[in-house]
């Protein structure tokens, strides 16, 4: 007779922690909320553990700010004369607001440039229902804003219920900058209203560069260029720049944090020095996942990680329970098919891609995985869980 003593798998817990402000120190934080936790709560911390902490505490913890005028310095050092061309930002009060008042405080003329239907991340500025209804390609359709409004008139964000062209306009009007907003797909449209250009696109940001350089601009500039170095004592990310970046202020953002992975190895050090156990710590930001009604897709930082430790390197190494149970064990019941699956669960090797029992496995990589697991925990609100920790999720039903 099987006999399962376990009947709980991974288990997630969002732990509380304090308010983390600029000097910080955030190792000995954590390390110390962790065991706090563990010792009130009776938790036995295992091998292979997952501790994971948001980029946000990370980041406020190295002061890793800059205002709207520091910015600005950087961007008028790329582009002296003032005008230049805005290319495909996503369409977010928190995570472009501020850069762009940083950006249009540098310029004279800008030439705004939105992708459409939809930023990448999913916002949209008019459904492809519409577009069909009004004959339109969004894949070769140039179009301007006088003929964006003909065609669909306002339509609101639905979660937000912000226009976000009368926004981004209301906030060039504010900086006190000459704007024209044009509507298209091809980046080397662009390239007939201004030859500078600034990339602001997030995951598309080096192909964007790329064919604009090619097409024959004069200079083109990614905002990761923007703060990738320190301006007037600026906080900066010399891989991201003003990637990642939050509103922090009206008129200062928060970056995304620097140096995450010599972080994360100094906490699981600091962990394996207080309590004799190795686990994996990791950054996390925004999870990999896409809404299915907004169709918002979540991921508006570069990366879901920026920094982990070695131990998370690589992708599940799975079966698909059900597609074994069906086929290799399909003449089996109960006990026996329970204790063949478990058996067999022991003896699997490394899976190749391409094998049927790993098929329908989710094939991402386990920091993906695990950071969309700790931003869904966490949110982005009032929940004071900064620090999540994991268990389990390494385990499988052999264990």
């Amino acid at each position: 007779m099987l006999n399962i003593q376990r009947t709980i798998g991974t288990v997630v817990r969002g732990i509380r922690a304090p308010i983390i402000t600029a000097g910080d120190d955030l190792v000995s934080i954590v390390t110390q909320t962790l065991f706090n936790t563990i010792t009130k709560e009776n938790i036995v911390l295992n091998k292979n553990d997952v501790l994971a902490i948001t980029e946000a505490v990370v980041a406020k913890a190295q002061g890793n700010y800059a205002t709207i005028d520091q910015i600005a310095i950087d961007v008028k050092s790329k582009f002296p004369s003032g005008e230049f061309a805005i290319v495909f930002p996503i369409l977010s009060r928190n995570r472009f607001s501020v850069c762009f008042k940083g950006i249009l405080k540098a310029a004279k003329k800008v030439t705004l440039m939105l992708s459409y239907p939809a930023d990448e991340v999913g916002n949209e500025l008019v459904s492809l229902d519409l577009l069909d209804e009004k004959g339109i390609n969004p894949y070769t359709d140039v179009l301007t804003e006088k003929r964006f409004r003909e065609l669909f008139g306002s339509i609101p964000h639905p979660f937000t219920g912000v226009d976000y062209i009368s926004y981004y306009r209301s906030l060039a009007e504010e900086m006190g900058v000459e704007m024209e907003i044009i509507f298209a797909n091809d980046p080397k449209a662009i390239l007939n209203y201004k030859k500078d250009v600034l990339c602001c696109d997030i995951h598309t940001n080096k192909r964007t560069r790329r064919i604009i350089q090619n097409a024959g601009c004069n200079s083109v500039y990614s905002i990761s260029d923007v703060l990738a170095k320190p301006v007037l004592n600026s906080g900066f990310n010399k891989e991201f720049g003003l990637l990642g970046s939050n509103k922090a202020s009206e008129t200062s953002v928060k970056l995304f944090p620097r140096d995450s992975f010599d972080f994360v190895n100094m906490v699981q050090k600091q962990i394996i020095e207080k309590t004799g156990v190795e686990i994996h710590v990791m950054v996390y930001g925004d999870g990999a996942f896409k809404d299915p009604v907004g169709k918002i897709w979540e991921l508006a930082d570069p990366v879901v990680s920026p920094g982990y430790t070695s131990g998370l390197i690589g992708t599940p190494n799975e079966i698909k329970l059900k597609y074994v149970a069906d086929n290799d064990f399909k003449n089996l019941k109960g006990d026996q098919l329970n204790d063949s699956i478990i058996e067999y669960i022991r003896q699997k090797k490394k899976l190749e891609k391409t094998e049927m029992t790993a098929m329908g496995t989710t094939p991402r990589r386990l920091t993906d995985l695990i950071g969309s697991l700790c931003d869904l925990t966490t949110g982005s609100g009032d929940k004071g869980t900064p620090f999540v920790l994991i268990q389990g999720y390494f385990d499988n039903l052999a264990n």
